[in-house]
């Protein structure tokens, strides 16, 4: 997603939602690598500065939340950092639309997931004045279109296993659960600010 879409240079910037996720997680470390500015945007929640601390030690320049989006807030943060040219939607809705009016001109969103199971919207003003494009991005299809370049798979496992040894990329943090007590995991699914659960089976 970071590579097919546009080509992103030192100093760019990447905006994307649901910036606590897996992927999410991920984005902003590969970014850090490439000297990419990331904004965050995240739901508000109870443990907030927990959750922003913990993005920006994994290096995320700026971590807001969806309310934040909508606000003045935003001219001053441009007035510091760059417009992003690439927009990562892993939500939709009126989460997706609000990154439409951040983007700069010419740039791309790419909707990888749906979240909130809700349309995305798509402004006329960003498509016709603000020449945005509007990408999807499954991994399993992907791999389909690359199957006649086995080196394009290889090279990105190499980048990112490269990136591990070095320390630059980890993986999201998990909370390991016994399978005899599944039904705890099974609970916390229910939470939407819990880590992610890793059921062991012996």
């Amino acid at each position: 997603m970071l590579m097919d879409f546009v080509t992103l240079r030192h100093g760019d910037t990447v905006i994307q939602n649901g910036a606590n996720g897996g992927v999410g997680q991920a984005v902003i470390q590969i970014c850090a690598s490439m000297g990419v500015n990331t904004i965050n945007v995240i739901r508000n929640r109870s443990n907030l500065s927990e959750t922003i601390k913990k993005l920006q030690l994994l290096g995320a320049n700026y971590v807001i939340t969806e309310d934040m989006l909508q606000n003045e807030e935003m001219a001053n943060l441009f007035k510091v950092v760059e417009r992003p040219k690439l927009a990562l939607n892993c939500v939709g809705g009126s989460s997706a639309g609000n990154l439409f009016c951040h983007l700069k001109d010419g740039s791309t969103m790419v909707t990888y997931g749906g979240m909130s199971r809700k349309p995305t919207p798509l402004p006329a003003k960003a498509l016709i004045f603000k020449n945005i494009k509007i990408c999807g991005f499954w991994m399993t299809q992907w791999k389909r279109n690359n199957l006649h370049d086995p080196t394009k798979l290889m090279t990105m496992v190499s980048d990112l296993t490269e990136m591990i040894r070095r320390g630059q990329l980890s993986e999201p943090s998990c909370t390991e659960v016994q399978f005899c007590d599944f039904s705890k995991a099974l609970q916390a699914t229910m939470d939407p600010y819990t880590n992610k659960h890793v059921l062991i089976m012996n």
